[in-house]
């Protein structure tokens, strides 16, 4: 079948199918891997292995005479050969004349025939889902009717029947998200709603999509809304019993994983026991909360938690520690007031001598609500972003909280003295650095004559200004010439300030080299060069400035390589290649790059590329073919060989950077960061060999996009 309707008295049989309208998922019959059975699900048609919801998961076929069809109540029903009714859509009210319907979203509806135009479903797949979160699936509840959206995993992955492990929506208290393991309880939890998030999760939260939280009287769930039409989103609770986002383009068929949870040793539930808190970057990462000590000392199993060292006499005198930046928590034994502010909160603790600590049960408008615990405090993880943890309340007798503030006292003592002895050896060997390198600065001519430079002059002041005084926070980074700051000009245009640093590897000799040469080269993929300045002893360069930074951001990077899709990294390299061919070939002036890489292609807001960083760039005459220096400098990995070992150059080493350029943009691998396990290659030893046993070489006849394709196929490198 070619529609994506089933109407009353139609039937699906094995082999037959529904696809979505917009062609994105397909409905009918499979076998996942090994498996003989067959069962009825939805998949998408890009890759049909990627199963996203199964109707029969705990009652298989064991032939592949199954049929779905609708029953004379309106049901939709999947029968077997015996016309024995293994599943049942089951719905509240008999349909007159039912439809069924298989949306773009993925999801399967039944509807009557009249409301075809309409969201008002008698029964839809969405609200029943297996082991895949889909954008615009609520998980949840329904509180009106009692309907729990959770997702459970398969057994394994060539059986789809109920797993171990389910990903559900815990409302008890304040809302969190958990992942239950079967027989065992919790293995993962987010962290309880904070009227922003969920305290300490951030895969709800990618470049791609956003989640949205709806709490409700009737009901209370968790939508995901993608971002970007051009990229497919899943969430999905795996039968190893993680929970792991997936993102393809739809131009591809990989899926790769941009997050999953639990994510590190700190999310595993309970790993530092009671009365402890987890901290990653920690060895060990488990320790237990001020005040108290732990049961047994065991580096590798703190599973016994700690206990209280002076118990709490439900004094007067007792007091509260601060926690910040931390996953408040588990609401085992708890009282929840979401109208009392955090005095209050504090006074209400107090008043009973099982309370142990309190937190605010919303984080908007400076905080509100109050969440107080009693007993044990259970899973506290420690954040290093400050928006992600909360800050918790912890209560301690007075004698423990006056031992910490002594303690704290006494290192603050120490820390005094001995960052005062830093700094006067700091302040020493600043004052006898700067006394060298006036003595440097005397006997080298650090001048460039004004009028070598056809670029406007910035004054230092409007460069100090903008950049507000070469702050940390305006830097964006740094090279050989010197650092790089982000700044804005009075005009309220945004700039790229490049600073000459003294103890650069480049120099003045570099400095007039981009002043001079870059002025004079216009081109859409070259990267703008505003102005200079030359004032006192800075010489600063002006850039515009480019939004995305460099081409080496994206490529190498986990999770931004997935916003290049291969229409978007061929048209960098054709932009690369086009700002080449004008260097080489269509400028007045014929110019040899000589430090052509993925750090040195610059980005703007749209991704289009520009060559940058023209340091070490040189001037050929157009009879010209080639040049020798004694002074080797580039970046190795992307050096052609005749002048890394000799010092020869000319167009073909840029050309050859550029090939280097051309497989990194393809595979997102360094050329010398990669390195094969078989034959300990470099990336680009690694291409050539695949490239000689595949038969790329020697082979004239085919176009040059037809053979770039096969052979990229053929080495596997996307």
């Amino acid at each position: 079948m070619a529609s994506d309707t089933l109407s009353s008295g139609q039937s699906i049989k094995d082999g037959e199918k529904l696809i979505s309208s917009g062609q994105s998922f397909e409905l009918g019959f499979f076998s996942p891997g090994n498996s003989t059975n067959r069962y009825f699900g939805i998949w998408y048609q890009i890759t049909p292995e990627t199963v996203v919801w199964v109707a029969n998961r705990d009652d298989p076929l064991t032939d592949s005479h199954g049929v779905l069809t609708f029953s004379h109540e309106g049901d939709l029903v999947l029968v077997n050969q015996l016309k024995r009714v293994i599943w049942s859509s089951n719905l509240s009210r008999v349909l007159k004349n039912p439809v069924a319907q298989l949306l773009d979203t993925g999801n399967l509806v039944v509807r009557e025939h009249t409301n075809l135009n309409s969201d008002n479903y008698s029964w839809q797949s969405f609200d029943h889902p297996s082991d895949t979160y889909l954008p615009s699936m609520k998980l949840g509840w329904d509180l009106k009717i009692g309907l729990e959206r959770r997702l459970t995993s398969w057994k394994s992955m060539d059986d789809p029947s109920s797993g171990d492990y389910s990903f559900r929506l815990n409302i008890h208290g304040l809302p969190q998200f958990e992942l239950v393991s079967l027989g065992s309880g919790t293995k993962y939890r987010t962290g309880q709603w904070n009227g922003l998030q969920f305290c300490g999760s951030s895969i709800a939260h990618t470049p791609l999509g956003r989640g949205v939280f709806f709490y409700g009287e009737n009901e209370i769930y968790s939508v995901y809304v993608a971002r970007k039409s051009e990229f497919i989103v899943r969430v999905l609770v795996n039968h190893s019993g993680s929970v792991q986002l997936y993102v393809a383009s739809k131009r591809s068929n990989a899926w790769n994983n941009m997050y999953s949870a639990p994510n590190d040793k700190c999310d595993t539930y309970g790993t530092c026991g009671a009365n402890s808190i987890c901290r990653i970057n920690r060895d060990p990462i488990c320790d237990c909360l001020k005040g108290f000590s732990p049961e047994e000392w065991d580096l590798l199993n703190w599973s016994g938690g700690c206990t209280r060292r002076i118990p709490i006499n439900c004094s007067k005198e007792e007091g509260f520690l601060k926690l910040a930046k931390v996953k408040l928590p588990d609401m085992l034994n708890f009282w929840l007031n979401k109208s009392m502010g955090l005095e209050e909160c504090q006074v209400e603790c107090l008043k009973s001598c099982l309370c142990t600590a309190y937190a605010n049960s919303d984080v908007r408008g400076g905080g509100s609500g109050c969440i107080l615990w009693f007993g044990s405090l259970i899973d506290i993880k420690e954040f290093e972003e400050d928006n992600l943890g909360q800050t918790l309340y912890i209560r301690l007798p007075k004698s423990e909280l006056d031992f910490l503030h002594n303690s704290d006292k006494k290192k603050r003592v120490v820390i005094l003295v001995l960052v005062s002895a830093i700094a006067a050896l700091f302040l020493s060997a600043v004052v006898y650095f700067h006394c060298i390198r006036n003595c440097r600065i005397k006997s080298k001519d650090w001048k460039v004559k004004e009028e070598d430079v056809d670029l406007p002059l910035f004054d230092l002041a409007t460069i100090v200004k903008a950049t507000d005084g070469f702050s940390e926070g305006s830097l964006i980074g740094a090279g050989g010439f010197g650092p790089v700051y982000k700044g804005n000009l009075f005009t309220g245009q945004e700039v790229a300030v490049k600073r000459l640093s003294r103890n650069s590897g480049q120099g003045l000799e570099e400095f007039k080299n981009e002043t001079i040469l870059i002025a004079k080269l216009q081109h859409r993929n070259l990267v703008g060069l505003l102005g200079c300045c030359m004032e006192r002893e800075e010489r600063i360069l002006v850039y515009e400035y480019m939004q995305n930074k460099s081409l080496d951001c994206f490529i190498f990077d986990r999770e931004r390589c997935l916003l290049l899709d291969w229409e978007k990294r061929f048209d960098i390299i054709v932009g690369i290649a086009r700002g080449l061919l004008y260097l080489h070939h269509d400028s007045k002036l014929q110019v040899i790059h000589r430090d052509l890489k993925a750090s040195n292609i610059l980005l703007d807001g749209s991704l289009s590329p520009r060559i940058s960083d023209f340091g070490l760039a040189r001037i050929f005459a157009r009879d010209e073919k080639e040049a020798k220096t004694e002074r080797i400098i580039g970046t190795y990995g992307y050096m052609s060989p005749e002048y890394a070992f000799d010092g020869k150059f000319s167009v073909k080493s840029d050309v050859f950077s550029f090939g280097v350029m051309l497989l990194e943009i393809v595979s997102g691998k360094r050329n010398r960061g990669f390195c094969h396990p078989n034959h300990h290659h470099n990336l680009l030893g690694h291409v050539r060999e695949r490239a000689r046993a595949h038969g790329c070489f020697g082979v004239k006849t085919e176009p040059w996009n037809s053979l770039m394709s096969a052979c990229v196929i053929r080495l596997n490198l996307k």
